[in-house]
């Protein structure tokens, strides 16, 4: 029954999108039809598209997982303040990304300084997706499947499956295809996500949500604080609240402002009014996405004897062995080490423990990102309802891995392929038809490349937090440059390409050699510091010429109407943000 209804949910997506993209109206140019969806998409799937590429397991697992870590919400900044930076993409980014007609957000950058910034930042953007994005997206969904159903089936199956559905929404549907079935599976997630925490509070409750959210808001209500810097073991949380002022908001920017992957979802509106009503709508669910994200975690605090995860036995001896060398060991320690004798001694493979069991070996193991794994089988114990929010979670999966893979194609061949073959084409459509049968082998390749590596990153403890400072490497130096490109008019080219160069050694010295002096957002902030300092010494020594800054502007592509309401939703949206943080406190103390 599991996969009946996971297949026939699955399907009905596929099927639905085919029929909806059949029927939208196309443009005459195959490029712009593939990469941008011609242009056409309403508002209702630029928001769609964008929140289902942006939440996928690695945030349902691991961000319940860091909540119930830190024993606080602290968490939710990841999901709050991204919808301050929604807003500035909105009203700064978007309009003019639009007026220009960019089909990537790097092409902005070679109309602002010259082609050689735009082609180093859009080879960093494809590194990053290429060794970073593609593969750790096929092996985090795979593995929470894994782990979430308790599959017995390799984990290479769920590598092929995942990575072979959403090969074909973006090799061969294009950024439509991508958009509408992200949309269909969005509905489905909010569904499957917000029924996930009623469920368990129900559960913790006796049956009564009531009486569920009763115990949450009244036994160790602090629990609910936003603003820490100490989690529930008295250690570092995982998002001090100082960093909310520094590199934190600076990483929301990157992310949905500058970054091709989510950009290009609002670059496909069909004028800037449905771009912004989009992105703008899109920032008021990201208010909803700590019900999904977070609070599962927070509630399985109250239910720790309810839940069970899977201990490893060979980690548990690595981790005795290693703890037990230590000479200086605190109580705490001793007494997780001799429980965990008593384990090994037991037990002669992998075993379950109960929430409250596990939480006495003191960390000695790794489990938060179980919890939220824990919470679904906890909670959803009907066959037919199991199957479909393993269809919900593939669908996640599939939009942030279909969309990454539309993207790099799009830079590939709008950045570095079209160029080259200019020449070889007199016809303008022609030209456009062979660059989107390039990308499309391209995408392919990528694929299959992806699929082969995802497997691989079992073996490597350390892979995650290791690539995901990597990403900031170029992170740091993009977010300078797009706003400085934006908001002034003087920086030339070359300071472009020396904030590179220092924003990325600068980072590199602060997370991998500073970060045991201050957290590594606060790193993240000085580097960018750094960064924008460069270019406006730059603009200042070197700056750009008259006759550079006032180039000409081809007429833009779509309505360029901005939508009516766009400042007083964004006013709308800072003040239901700042008041959610405001109830939090309020119900923590």
């Amino acid at each position: 029954m599991v996969f009946i209804s996971f297949f026939l949910a699955t399907a009905s997506v596929a099927v639905i999108t085919y029929f909806i993209v059949k029927n939208m109206a196309k443009s005459d140019n195959p490029t712009e039809e593939f990469f941008t969806g011609g242009r056409m998409l309403s508002w209702p799937v630029v928001a769609g598209s964008l929140l289902l590429t942006n939440i996928s397991t690695e945030q349902l697992v691991g961000l319940n997982g860091a909540v119930f870590k830190d024993g606080n919400l602290v968490g939710i900044a990841w999901e709050a303040l991204a919808a301050f930076a929604m807003i500035a993409t909105a009203l700064i980014f978007l309009p003019h990304y639009l007026a220009s007609g960019f089909t990537t957000t790097t092409a902005f950058l070679e109309k602002r300084f010259d082609r050689s910034v735009r082609q180093i930042v859009s080879g960093l953007f494809l590194f990053g997706y290429v060794t970073v994005l593609l593969p750790t997206i096929l092996y985090t969904g795979s593995l929470a499947l894994q782990t979430i159903f308790q599959f017995d089936f390799p984990l290479w199956i769920s590598v092929l499956l995942i990575g072979g559905l959403g090969s074909a929404y973006a090799i061969f549907g294009g950024l439509k295809s991508v958009a509408v079935s992200d949309t269909l599976n969005g509905i489905g997630l909010l569904i499957g996500g917000l029924a996930v925490p009623i469920l368990a509070l129900k559960a913790l409750g006796d049956s009564s949500i009531i009486d569920g959210l009763h115990t949450v808001f009244t036994e160790k209500a602090e629990y609910l604080t936003p603003l820490a810097t100490l989690d529930r073991r008295g250690e570092p949380t995982s998002v001090p609240w100082p960093t909310l002022l520094t590199g934190m908001m600076f990483i929301q920017v990157f992310y949905w402002s500058t970054n091709q992957v989510v950009v290009q979802r609002a670059l496909g509106a069909k004028n800037l009014a449905e771009g912004q009503k989009g992105v703008l709508f899109a920032s008021v669910m990201k208010l909803v996405g700590p019900l999904m994200l977070c609070a599962p975690g927070i509630i399985a605090l109250h239910m720790l004897g309810d839940l069970s995860v899977q201990i490893d036995l060979e980690s548990l001896k690595q981790a005795v062995k290693l703890k037990g060398s230590d000479p200086v060991m605190s109580q705490s320690l001793q007494e997780a080490l001799a429980y965990a004798h008593t384990l090994i001694g037991q037990y002669q493979s992998s075993f379950s423990l109960s929430l409250a069991d596990a939480e006495k070996l003191n960390g000695l193991v790794a489990i938060n990102d179980q919890v939220y794994p824990a919470m679904i089988r906890h909670v959803i114990t009907a066959d037919w309802a199991r199957g479909l929010f393993a269809a919900v979670l593939v669908g996640s999966i599939l939009s942030s891995f279909n969309s990454a893979l539309n993207s790099a194609s799009t830079l590939f061949c709008l950045e570095f392929y079209e160029e080259q073959v200019k020449a070889r084409f007199e016809d303008q459509h022609e030209r456009s038809a062979h660059v989107v049968k390039v990308g499309q082998t391209f995408g392919l390749s990528l694929a299959v490349i992806s699929m082969i590596i995802a497997p691989f990153l079992a073996d490597l403890d350390s892979i995650f937090e290791y690539l995901q400072k990597v990403n900031g490497l170029y992170s740091v130096p993009i977010i300078s440059i797009f706003l400085v490109g934006i908001l002034g008019q003087k920086a030339p080219a070359k300071g472009a390409k020396w904030a590179i160069v220092l924003g990325m050694l600068s980072y590199g010295f602060f997370s991998f050699f500073g970060d045991s002096f201050f957290h590594w957002l606060h790193g993240y902030a000085i580097s960018f510091a750094i960064a924008i300092a460069t270019l406006l010494i730059f603009a200042k020594i070197q700056p750009r010429s008259f006759s550079e800054i006032t180039d000409e502007r081809l007429p833009p592509p779509v309505d360029m109407t901005p939508w009516a309401h766009a400042k007083l939703a964004s006013v709308i949206i800072i003040g239901l943000t700042v008041l959610s943080y405001g109830l939090l406190y309020i119900a923590a103390q």
